[in-house]
């Protein structure tokens, strides 16, 4: 048992009255005693329900991303003209409505954005739908690839996964206790805010409830970084942007205020109904998405693609957003993307089993 956990647990349970907030350094600490399994699973466990029933603020958010610096991945900075974008969806994946994301982050890769998601497999409480598995889907298996092949491929495509269950299992080892406390702990909101790039990075989190955006804005104010982030109110808290409501989008850099965008999806001929998801029709629905065909997951596609590629900057204005990733998308650049991209993928792993001696280079396997 650790007496140093012991004593910041003692401090965050005590209850409303006697109860204290951790200090950054505290909750670092806290952090990586639990990653690092020097915390009991009595400890862990007490930790994770205490602190969700208390609420993290955004002093303890930059602790906890303080430790994951410390112990976790990081791709490593490539070539860019702009900030690299890293996405910050929900762990616990998607139930009700069909994700967009990977055919944004395809969309922006195909225009020389580079992009990195972060995720695992599917998780509790929610057990929703992963990126990881639409992209296996896809023909993309990230789950295959080392953080070394995972870099290669980011530096050739522009875009790159970072698996939790290889890449940071000592977070990986933590999500059995979402399972048997019954609920989100503090750490499903860290995580929509990390940022395992090692350069200049824009980050885009999805959230749910408001306060959330509060902590994200305070936590990024006091460690300086990412150097550019912007939160998204979206469909079930990822940075897909809703058709059927005005999305609710903030923006702001380290110790500046929060600049909110306003934009009506009608105003542009985008309003529409929201997709529901169905898994097994997805990756189907993608293709033709991918192919130019018109559809509702199409308008979503060229909503989505289209604001991040002016937010970004490729774009100058919105409506040239919207424009180029129609044009993207209907040219076929988009679908030869994911071809370059599921071939590198693919090379990166043979050419790992042929070095370790399991693999024939000749023949693919």
């Amino acid at each position: 048992m650790s007496n140093a956990f012991r004593e910041i647990l003692r401090k965050i349970g005590s209850g409303p009255h006697t109860g204290e907030n951790m200090t950054r350094l505290e909750a670092a600490d806290a952090t990586r005693m639990m990653l690092l399994q020097e915390a009991t699973p009595a400890q862990i466990g007490a930790f994770m329900i205490a602190h969700r029933i208390k609420r993290p603020t955004g002093e303890e958010l930059a602790g906890m991303l303080d430790a994951c610096d410390q112990l976790g991945p990081k791709l490593q900075p490539i070539e860019s003209q702009r900030p690299v974008i890293v996405l910050g969806t929900p762990y616990d994946g998607r139930s009700r409505t069909a994700p967009v994301t990977p055919l944004t982050a395809l969309i922006l890769a195909t225009a020389g954005q580079p992009v990195v998601m972060h995720g695992g497999d599917r998780m509790p409480t929610k057990e929703g739908l992963p990126l990881v598995e639409i992209w296996q889907s896809l023909g993309v298996d990230w789950s295959r690839l080392s953080l070394a092949q995972t870099q290669q491929v980011f530096e050739t495509t522009k875009i790159g996964f970072i698996y939790l269950p290889s890449h940071f299992p000592l977070a990986a080892s933590l999500v059995p206790y979402r399972d048997q406390i019954g609920k989100r702990p503090p750490f499903a909101t860290m995580e929509l805010m990390w940022c395992p790039y090692a350069g200049v990075a824009h980050v885009i989190a999805g959230f749910v409830h408001p306060p959330t955006e509060g902590m994200f804005q305070g936590a990024s104010a006091l460690r300086g970084k990412p150097q550019y982030f912007t939160t998204v109110k979206g469909l079930e808290g990822s940075c897909d942007l809703p058709r059927d409501r005005t999305p609710i989008i903030g923006t702001w850099q380290p110790g500046s205020d929060l600049e909110r965008i306003i934009l009506h999806p009608r105003d542009y001929g985008f309003e529409g109904k929201e997709v529901p998801l169905d898994e097994k029709a997805l990756v189907p629905e993608m293709q033709l998405v991918l192919q130019g065909k018109p559809g509702e997951f199409t308008q979503a596609a060229i909503w989505n693609g289209g604001f991040y590629l002016w937010h970004s900057g490729v774009a100058t204005d919105l409506s040239s957003g919207l424009a180029e990733a129609e044009n993207l998308l209907k040219s076929g650049q988009v679908a030869q993307k994911l071809h370059e991209i599921s071939k590198a993928v693919a090379s990166s792993s043979v050419f790992e089993k042929y070095l370790s001696g399991t693999g024939d280079l000749t023949s693919g396997g």
